[in-house]
C-alpha cells in the first residue's frame, strides 16, 4: 500500500492503515459521528449497509486510524471513484482530541496515497448544517462543486400549486336533420351528467349533421364520450365525436345506435402505456367510417395517422381540421367555449 502503510508520526499523532481487526473501533467511531452529526430527518440510515461498506473499504486498503498517546483518536475512509477522482467518505476525530492536528494528519495520508496512484482530485460530502467542518474543509481548499438541495414534498407541492392543464375540447355531430330530437335528448341527459355543465348549444343541420357543444364536455373528454353515447342510444342515429385532448391528441369516436363501432387516437399511448391490441384498436377503420358516413376511405386513411408522440405529427388542430374535412363535418374546430353565434342555433342554459 506504499507510504500510507508505514506508521507516520506528526505532532505526536500516529496514522496507520486500518486492518480487519480494527473493525470494532471503526464502527464505534462511525456511530459516534452519526450521533454527533445526525442526518436530516427525512434520511433513513441503513446501519447494516453502512457497516458493510466500512468493511469493504478496510479490505481495499483505504481506511486509516489516528492514534495519540496510545489511544485511537480518529479515522479516515476513502474510495476511488474514477481514474482521476477519489472521495473522502468519512473523516472523524473524537471531540477531546480535536485541535491537535489529527484530522490534518489523516487527510495527509489519504492525499499521499492517491497522489501516488495518479489521482487528480478528491471530493467529499458535508451537511450544510455542519458549519465547523465546512470551515475546516474551506481552509484546506475544498470548494463547492455540486450542490444537493432538498425540500419537504408537502411544502414543495404547496408552493408549486396545481399543474396547469392543457385545454381539451370536443364536439358531437349527429347524422340527422331533426334538431328538436337532439334538443330533447340534451334536456334529458345533460342535467344527469357530472361536471356541472353551464350550458349546451345545438346547431341547425349542416351537411347532414346537427352539431352539439357542451360546457362540461370541453372540460372532460369522458363526459363528451358519455353524452354522445346517450344521444346515439336514445335516437338510434350515427353520432361522430371529434375533439382534441390536452392540445395534443386528436380523437374520433363513431357510435351507431349507442355502440362504439370505431375509435381513433392520433397518439394512442399519450396518457399511459397500452396493450398492443388496444393500440391497434385505436387506429381508424376507413371501411367502417365510409359505410356509416360516406367519407372516402383514402381521405380518411390520410387524415388519421398515429404516432408515439405528438411531436411526430402535424399540430393537433391542423390534424383535426383534415379529419373533419375528410368526414365532411363542419364546426369541429372548436368546443362550447369557442362556438360562434350561429344562425338558428339553440342555446340551452343551465
Amino acid at each position: 500500500m506504499g507510504a500510507s502503510r508505514r506508521a507516520r508520526t506528526i505532532s505526536a499523532v500516529t496514522v496507520r492503515s486500518a486492518t480487519p481487526a480494527d473493525q470494532p473501533v471503526l464502527e464505534e467511531l462511525w456511530r459516534a459521528f452519526e450521533a454527533e452529526v445526525p442526518p436530516p430527518a427525512h434520511v433513513d440510515i441503513d446501519v447494516v449497509r453502512e457497516l458493510a461498506e466500512i468493511r469493504e473499504i478496510v479490505e481495499s486498503g483505504l481506511a486509516w486510524l489516528a492514534e495519540r498517546e496510545g489511544s485511537v483518536t480518529g479515522m479516515a475512509l476513502a474510495r476511488r471513484r474514477t481514474a482521476r477522482l477519489a472521495r473522502l467518505t468519512d473523516l472523524y476525530v473524537r471531540p477531546e482530541a480535536r485541535g491537535h492536528g489529527v484530522a490534518e494528519a489523516l487527510v495527509r495520508e489519504v492525499v499521499a496515497r492517491f497522489m501516488g496512484e495518479g489521482v487528480e482530485a478528491i471530493d467529499l460530502e458535508v451537511l450544510a448544517s455542519n458549519g465547523a467542518a465546512r470551515a475546516v474543509y474551506g481552509r484546506w481548499g475544498f470548494r463547492e462543486d455540486v450542490l444537493t438541495l432538498s425540500a419537504p414534498l408537502g411544502a414543495l407541492a404547496a408552493r408549486l400549486g396545481e399543474a396547469e392543464q392543457a385545454p381539451s375540447f370536443g364536439s358531437i355531430h349527429v347524422q340527422t336533420d331533426d334538431v328538436d330530437a337532439i334538443v330533447r335528448a340534451l334536456e334529458i341527459y345533460v342535467p344527469r351528467l357530472p361536471g356541472g355543465s353551464s350550458g349546451s348549444i345545438v346547431t341547425q343541420p349542416r351537411d347532414g349533421y346537427v352539431s352539439v357543444y357542451d360546457d362540461a364536455c370541453d372540460r372532460d373528454p369522458a363526459i363528451l364520450r358519455r353524452l354522445a353515447k346517450e344521444i346515439s342510444n336514445r335516437t338510434g342515429l350515427v353520432v361522430v365525436v371529434l375533439g382534441i385532448e390536452a392540445e395534443a391528441v386528436v380523437r374520433l369516436i363513431l357510435f351507431d345506435r349507442g355502440a362504439i363501432v370505431d375509435e381513433y387516437a392520433s397518439v394512442p399511448e399519450f396518457h399511459k402505456p397500452l396493450p398492443p391490441g388496444e393500440v391497434v384498436a385505436l387506429q381508424a377503420n376507413p371501411v367502417v367510417i365510409e359505410r356509416l358516413t360516406g367519407a372516402d376511405q383514402s381521405a380518411v386513411r390520410a387524415a388519421t395517422p398515429i404516432a408515439q408522440s405528438p411531436a411526430e405529427l402535424p399540430p393537433a388542430r391542423e390534424l383535426l381540421a383534415r379529419l373533419a374535412g375528410a368526414l365532411g363535418i363542419a364546426g369541429a374546430g372548436h368546443g362550447f367555449a369557442g362556438a360562434p353565434d350561429l344562425p338558428g342555433a339553440t342555446r340551452i342554459d343551465r
